[in-house]
């Protein structure tokens, strides 16, 4: 009892209860976050906007998350990241529904980035939390099967969003996808929480050797910006959150374009097999990551980078090949290994920080994989489509996808440094 206790310090059937939550918040918030994709043809018909405005509306989000993860992020690290992760949660609900309100896109555009605002919590939180309720064996595992809420949480968006809108009209779906969040948010009440970290270090030489003192503003950033295996992590976060992001937003209009009768819950049915092998993918990597770092200690961040390049090559593939059932087989093939890179990247984020700076970390990997990826990817589509077409668009992702396994790879080789000069410290349970 005593060792299952040292492992998961909360028990291991709570640890998978709270588990349970954390994959639903995730689930939900890509549900509300992805709702918009189906909607496209509806809302440019009746708003009149370009498809580079419709883009606008997702990366919206990502703008805000971008902006608002690392003071978040601090926030519940020194407070509380349980009962921060509810609040947020719920604020962003009632956002998502206001939106089925609002009759301009001026306005509908304002809305998302305040929903971005609610939606900047539940990740920084939920990945601190996974590292301390899980042993350090399965973290990789956990964080895989966390991934597969985000093409869980899309395919929902996707499918419910075009079902939505061809029975009740596209603002219904706003207001109905609001519910669960509204739901999940008041569940985090319920959580156990670990005692804020101390943010001190202890000093390595002089007369003052041995001795712990506060870390300093420039202090946390030296903990996070130093070390170059987080660096080439943050950017192998990048190029993949690049391209699934602009698939996500990209794939239902591009198979709605194909149609001869064109329809939003066909196309959005499509869309939905290639992120259901994802669902499969995301925690297939994390445990497969887990079981090779038995053998090869860098295996975090060496198998982000080979299924990073394997994915890419079968977008290249894909967009290579005329429309028709090949391609879409080899982009079921590109939907599977795309989220592979998850369970070992999260965790690198965890491994190789300061114990009080868990959430920190992962908001700065949120910044950085939101300004330069998730926000950019369904613009550069929108951009290239406007002026030349999707298709092109789509072809020119893969290299964003090679850029990311190459930074995962470069990144390997600090990543053992990096980990043993972290200081050994004990989270406590309130």
């Amino acid at each position: 009892m005593s060792e299952q206790k040292a492992e998961y310090p909360v028990g291991k059937g709570r640890a998978y209860y709270f588990f349970a939550l954390f994959f639903l918040v995730s689930t939900i918030d890509y549900l509300d976050r992805m709702v918009v994709t189906a909607l496209f043809p509806f809302m440019k018909a009746e708003l009149g906007v370009s498809d580079t405005q419709l883009a606008l509306l997702v990366s919206a989000i990502f703008w805000s998350v971008m902006a608002f993860s690392v003071p978040i992020a601090f926030l519940l690290d020194r407070w509380s990241r349980t009962k921060g992760v509810g609040i947020f949660t719920i604020a962003w609900s009632i956002c998502c529904a206001t939106i089925g309100f609002l009759r301009t896109f001026p306005a509908i555009f304002a809305m998302r980035l305040t929903m971005g605002i609610g939606e900047s919590a539940y990740s920084t939180g939920c990945t601190a939390l996974v590292s301390a309720y899980f042993p350090e064996r399965l973290r990789a595992r956990m964080n895989g099967i966390l991934t597969a809420s985000v093409p869980v949480g899309a395919v929902l968006g996707t499918l419910g969003g075009g079902i939505i809108a061809e029975m009740l009209g596209w603002r219904y779906a706003f207001g109905i996808v609001a519910i669960p969040a509204l739901i999940i948010g008041l569940l985090f009440f319920t959580l156990k929480d670990y005692k804020s970290v101390d943010l001190t270090k202890t000093i390595a030489a002089g007369v003052e050797a041995g001795q712990k003192v506060k870390m300093k503003v420039v202090d946390i950033a030296r903990e996070i910006f130093s070390k170059p295996s987080l660096v080439m992590n943050f950017m192998g976060f990048v190029g993949n959150v690049f391209v699934t992001t602009a698939l996500m937003t990209w794939l239902p209009t591009y198979f709605y374009n194909l149609m001869d009768k064109p329809n939003m819950e066909t196309a959005a049915m499509q869309t939905a097999g290639i992120f259901i092998l994802a669902v499969a993918g995301a925690p297939i990597g994390g445990i497969v990551t887990d079981a090779i770092r038995k053998r090869v200690k860098r295996a975090r961040m060496i198998v982000p980078a080979v299924t990073s390049v394997i994915a890419a090559l079968l977008l290249l593939i894909a967009f290579l090949l005329p429309p028709g059932t090949s391609q879409y087989l080899v982009l079921l093939g590109m939907g599977f290994f795309a989220p592979w890179f998850y369970g070992g990247a999260a965790t690198v984020t965890q491994d190789v920080v300061h114990a009080g700076l868990r959430s920190t970390s992962y908001g700065v990997a949120n910044v950085v994989q939101n300004l330069l990826g998730a926000s950019l990817g369904p613009i550069f589509v929108g951009v290239i489509s406007d002026r030349i077409n999707l298709i092109t668009a789509l072809q020119l992702l893969p290299m964003f996808m090679l850029f990311g396994g190459v930074m995962f790879f470069i990144g390997s080789f600090f990543y053992l440094r990096d980990k043993d000069a972290v200081e050994s410290t004990t989270v406590e349970f309130a």
